[in-house]
């Protein structure tokens, strides 16, 4: 695939992006070094690999749940700007 202005234009109104100059230049080159990386990629030879749908062999790995207090309500209370005994107070965001 040939990168030309028609395509930069069309890539441009897509992406609500505008290129003048030497940045139309530049985003030219870098899309064209793009797709000829692509066309390496496609000229490997990938019969019988397996896609790869995890990145270690490791399943579920997780730590023991163990229940704690990590801090306690007064102390979570203390710099609150408002509060009503056991709640924070915040401002009404929704009119009903």
């Amino acid at each position: 695939m040939d990168i030309n202005d028609e395509t930069i234009d069309r890539l441009c109104d897509l992406a609500k992006l505008e290129f003048k100059g030497e940045e139309r230049t530049a985003i030219k080159q870098d899309l064209t070094r793009i797709l000829s990386y692509f066309e390496k990629l496609n000229a490997i030879d990938t019969n019988g690999v397996e896609p790869l749908i995890f990145m270690t062999d490791s399943e579920n790995v997780l730590r023991e749940d163990k229940p704690h207090t990590s801090i306690q309500r007064a102390d979570a209370l203390k710099n609150a700007p408002a509060k009503d005994s056991d709640y924070f107070r915040v401002p009404k965001v929704l009119d009903k």
